[in-house]
């Protein structure tokens, strides 16, 4: 595999649909008719797709050392030899910068959250990847930002509560993923991986999936079904909630993918469980039609008692 392939690999752009959090500011704000709005979102898009690959470089250039004495993990470009420290350093350099410029060719809103998201990454790189549970909630506030920037891009105001729901989602998920580093780890007996932050307690980490795992949920759910929602959707809120149970069939599944210890990373369930493929496109197109669909909207009108104004 020559040097461009690995360098490509190196960016992990299989992680890049981690950045689908940049699209819920223009679905919910019913900007998906509006050229520009697409235009800028796809440009966020696309910006965070270069920055968060300039971490990824750099966050394999200072775990190269742990991530050879892991089963998955050792095969990663740095950890293998493939590509070189400097070289990859260089990479992580050139993306990080593509994707502020990318940003300042939309507006200073952008550049800001792209910035900010920069620092919260240099400081998880540095320090805070190793404190139990700030690793995890660092990576969520990550995902904020995503969504904080999709909003930005656009210039619309984001709802507290889609922001909340996406904080608690993706804090699962990063549980989901330290379970995932732990299940593959143990399938190799002669690994001498020990995780970084110290999650060595199956049940302490099983407890933290639990919680989170209900608080997006309920939050979720809450706000499907609060007064905010309603005012802004209407009716189409009610059809947010009536989505909850594909919400949970993901939830669920991608705990189960990770403790099957394949891989040392959650997004592989979307490669390889068709369930949750199914469940999330349902979702989505449950979302756009309730939004976007007069007929539906009347039909909601008439099965369900409206909220009380």
């Amino acid at each position: 595999m020559g040097l461009l392939a690995n360098a490509i690999r190196l960016m992990r752009p299989g992680d890049w649909v981690k950045n689908i959090f940049v699209l819920p500011a223009i679905i919910f704000s019913e900007s998906l008719r509006e050229p520009n709005a697409i235009l800028h979102t796809a440009a966020a898009f696309c910006a965070f797709c270069l920055l968060s690959s300039g971490f990824y470089a750099l966050n394999d250039v200072a775990d190269a050392a742990s991530d050879r004495t892991h089963p998955i993990k050792r095969n990663r470009p740095v950890a293998s030899g493939v590509i070189s420290s400097n070289q990859a350093l260089i990479i992580a350099a050139l993306c990080a910068t593509s994707g502020i410029a990318i940003g300042l060719l939309v507006n200073k809103y952008l550049v800001v959250i792209l910035i900010s998201y920069g620092l919260l990454q240099a400081c998880y790189n540095v320090f805070l990847k190793h404190i139990l549970f700030v690793d995890v909630v660092t990576i969520a506030i990550g995902f904020g930002l995503r969504s904080a920037a999709g909003a930005a891009a656009i210039k619309v105001q984001m709802s507290i509560w889609l922001l909340a729901c996406v904080f608690f989602l993706c804090l699962y998920l990063g549980f989901v993923k330290r379970l995932c580093d732990i299940s593959s780890a143990k399938k190799d007996s002669n690994s001498a991986w020990i995780p970084r932050a110290g999650y060595d307690s199956l049940i302490e980490l099983n407890w933290l999936l639990g919680v989170s795992a209900v608080l997006a949920v309920v939050a979720y759910l809450m706000y499907a079904l609060s007064e905010h929602a309603r005012d802004l959707f209407g009716v189409s809120s009610i059809g947010f909630a009536l989505l909850t149970p594909l919400v949970l069939i993901v939830i669920h599944r991608f705990y189960r993918g990770a403790n099957t210890g394949t891989s040392d990373n959650p997004l592989s369930v979307l490669r390889q469980d068709k369930t949750v493929i199914a469940s999330i496109i349902l979702f989505i197109v449950g979302i756009i039609v309730t939004l976007y669909v007069q007929p539906v909207q009347s039909i909601l009108e008439t099965l369900f008692v409206a909220g009380v104004d």
